[in-house]
């Protein structure tokens, strides 16, 4: 939110582009963490919120937001254990996920790229999930 507030006030005179990063998390349940659902939750809403804000404004600047999953960063650490486990708990995981192959960070900074870009310059208020096809082909349910 804050990111947000002090963006706009950057940008109210030129336009831009805020892109913020949410999570699978906060597109389904997740009752093992529940504070870090709604956490991701109140992102998504600010950031249909924040663009329709902005119209009434007249600033011309969008507002979207990235909802990640199954991006192998230091996150999922403690799920995946060390050595010999891990190998066994990517596969593991991999089987649940569409691409049958975790994302990388490259991945979402790409979507983020094209977010903050001419190129998404009709685009505002989306919500771009990069998830490997998880929600799209699966239960959307975490283990």
């Amino acid at each position: 939110m804050l990111g947000c507030i002090y963006a706009i006030k950057l940008m109210k005179e030129k336009g831009g582009a805020i892109v913020n990063i949410s999570s699978r998390s906060g597109l389904v349940g997740i009752p093992t963490a529940v504070a870090y659902a709604s956490s991701k939750t109140s992102v998504r809403n600010h950031t249909i919120s924040v663009p329709l804000y902005c119209a009434e404004k007249e600033y011309r600047i969008r507002c979207n937001s990235i909802h990640p999953a199954a991006i192998l960063t230091p996150m999922w650490d403690l799920m995946l254990g060390k050595e010999d486990d891990r190998g066994k708990m990517i596969e593991s995981v991999e089987r649940d996920i569409p691409m049958n192959h975790f994302g990388e960070p490259i991945d979402i900074a790409y979507g983020a790229l094209y977010l903050s870009t001419d190129e998404s310059k009709y685009v505002t208020g989306i919500e771009l999930t990069i998830d490997g096809g998880i929600l799209a082909g699966s239960e959307a349910k975490p283990e």
